[in-house]
C-alpha cells in the first residue's frame, strides 16, 4: 500500500516509434509511505490496540470546499490580477528582482497556492452564505443555483479578498528614511522608491476597485459594514509601540496599562459582545497578552472576514441572529488561523538562519508575562527589529510555556468556531467548513 503525499509538478512525454512514455516528475517532498501502524499501548492487565486519529489533509479539504461553492475560488482573484493594469505591474515588479523591498515576498506569498494562500477567506464567505441559505423573498435572478449563493454574495467574496489583498501589498511599503532625516534625498535607495511606489499604486488600485464593487452591491448596509472593517485595518496600526520601519513591538511589561474614566480593566473585555460598528478601546487591552494579541488580530484581520461573513447573511435576507452568528465564526475562525501561523516559527528546535518572527505573537506575548526580562532584547529593535537577536528569543521561548499557551489559544478558538457551526443547518457547506477546521488543527 502507498499513497502520494505530495502533487505533481509537471509530466514528460518520450515518443518512440508508436508508443509513447509518460514519465511523471514529482517535488522533493513526494515520496511514497506505508501507513502508520495503530500504535498499541501495554499496560499490567490488559493491552488493546488503538488506531491513531487520522490526520485532515488541508489541501484536500479546501479542495471539497471548492468542489461544494462551484469553481475553484482562486479564479475570484485571478479575475483580478490578471487586468492590464496589474499586468503592467507584474512588468515593473521584475525590475525590483535582486533590490530584496518586501513586496517581492508579498507578492510571492499571494501566488502561493499552499497553506498560506489568501484564496481562503473568499472561500469562507461562499460556504457560510451557502451554509445559511437564503430568504424565500430573494428574487431568482439573485440566486445563482449551481453553486447554492447569490450572485452578490459571490461578489463580496471578490471584494474581501481584494480588501485583504490592498492591504498586505500596502503593508509591504518600506520607510527609507527616518522622521528626524525627513526631507532629505533619497536618490542612494532608488530601488527602494521605486517599490515603495508600485506597492502604494497598487494597493490603491485593488482597494479603489473593491470600492466600485463594493458599490455595485447596492446596499448601504453592507456598505457600512465593510468600510468600518477597512477603519479597523488603521486602527491596528495604532496598537502599542512601533519601529522606524512600523514594525510592531509588544507592549513593555509592567507598565501600568493608560485608564478610560479611571476603571478600564482587561478582565471586562468581551470582544464577542463588543458592537462591531463602535470602534475598540486599545487601551484597555494593553498588558494583558491574550487581550492584547486578540485586539490585534480582530482589528488587522478577524474583523474583515468576520464582517464579510455577517454581510454575505444580510445580502441573503437573514436574520439579525444569524448574521451576528457568522460574524462570530469568521472572527473566531481568523483567530485560530493566526494563531496556528504564530505557533509555526516555534515548532522547530532551532530557528532557520535569516528567518525572522512577529515580536507581537502569541508565543512572544505570552513568554513576556512569563519572564518581562526577554523585553530588553526587544528593546534593540526600537530602531530596526534588525537589531534584534531573533535566535536568541526563539530559544527563550522554545523553553518557555509561550508555545503551549499558544495551542490553547488556538483550540479556543477553533472550539468557538464550531460551537458557532452547530447553529447551522447540517449542509455539505457546514461540514466543508468543518473540516477546514479540523485540518488547521493538524497542520
Amino acid at each position: 500500500m502507498w499513497k502520494r503525499v505530495a502533487t505533481e509538478t509537471g509530466s514528460i512525454w518520450i515518443t518512440k516509434g508508436k508508443y509513447q512514455l509518460r514519465l511523471r516528475s514529482f517535488t522533493p517532498a513526494a515520496t511514497f509511505t506505508f501507513p502508520q501502524q495503530p500504535s498499541i499501548r501495554t499496560s499490567t492487565s490488559t493491552s488493546a490496540a488503538k488506531p491513531t486519529p487520522p490526520k485532515h489533509d488541508w489541501n484536500r479539504a479546501v479542495s471539497e470546499a471548492e468542489r461544494i461553492v462551484g469553481y475553484p475560488t482562486s479564479f475570484l482573484s485571478l479575475r483580478w490580477l490578471l487586468s492590464d493594469e496589474i499586468a503592467n505591474v507584474a512588468l515593473h515588479l521584475r525590475k525590483l528582482v535582486g533590490s530584496n523591498h518586501p513586496l517581492l515576498k508579498t507578492a510571492k506569498h499571494l501566488l502561493y497556492n499552499g497553506k498560506n494562500t489568501m484564496q481562503a477567506w473568499g472561500l469562507i464567505v461562499l460556504l457560510i452564505s451557502k451554509a445559511a441559505g437564503h430568504a424565500p423573498s430573494v428574487p431568482d435572478m439573485e440566486q445563482d443555483k449551481s453553486a447554492g449563493v447569490l450572485h452578490s454574495q459571490r461578489a463580496l467574496a471578490e471584494v474581501t479578498e481584494m480588501i485583504r489583498i490592498s492591504h498586505l501589498v500596502h503593508n509591504s511599503l518600506v520607510n527609507l528614511q527616518p522622521s528626524s532625516e525627513a526631507g532629505k534625498d533619497t536618490a542612494t535607495y532608488e530601488d527602494m522608491a521605486f517599490g515603495n511606489k508600485i506597492g502604494l499604486l497598487t494597493g490603491d488600485y485593488l482597494l479603489g476597485h473593491s470600492s466600485a464593487e463594493l458599490a455595485n452591491l447596492r446596499n448601504q448596509e453592507v456598505v457600512e459594514l465593510i468600510s468600518s472593517a477597512v477603519r479597523d485595518f488603521s486602527e491596528s496600526q495604532f496598537v502599542g509601540e512601533r519601529d522606524e520601519q512600523n514594525n510592531p513591538l509588544p507592549y513593555k511589561p509592567g507598565t501600568e496599562p493608560p485608564k478610560t474614566n479611571g476603571t478600564a480593566t482587561t478582565e471586562s473585555i468581551d470582544f464577542d459582545v463588543n458592537d462591531v460598528m463602535i470602534p475598540m478601546n486599545i487601551s484597555k487591552v494593553l498588558g494583558n497578552p491574550e487581550k492584547e494579541w486578540e485586539c490585534r488580530n480582530i482589528l488587522n484581520a478577524g474583523s474583515l472576514l468576520g464582517k464579510a461573513c455577517q454581510g454575505a447573511l444580510k445580502l441573503a435576507g437573514q436574520s439579525e441572529d444569524m448574521q451576528r452568528q457568522a460574524y462570530l465564526f469568521g472572527k473566531h475562525l481568523s483567530l485560530a488561523w493566526q494563531a496556528c501561523l504564530d505557533a509555526e516559527p516555534f515548532q522547530s528546535a532551532t530557528l532557520p538562519i535569516d528567518t525572522t518572527f512577529s515580536l507581537v505573537s502569541a508565543p512572544v506575548l505570552y513568554h513576556l508575562e512569563y519572564d518581562p526580562s526577554l523585553y530588553e532584547e526587544i528593546e534593540k529593535g526600537q530602531v530596526s527589529v534588525e537589531n534584534i537577536d531573533y535566535a536568541k528569543i526563539h530559544k527563550a521561548i522554545s523553553a518557555g510555556p509561550g508555545l503551549e499557551k499558544t495551542k490553547v489559544l488556538q483550540r479556543k478558538h477553533t472550539t468557538a468556531a464550531m460551537e458557532v457551526l452547530e447553529k447551522f443547518p447540517p449542509t455539505d457547506a457546514r461540514t466543508a467548513l468543518e473540516n477546514i477546521i479540523l485540518a488547521m488543527q493538524d497542520l
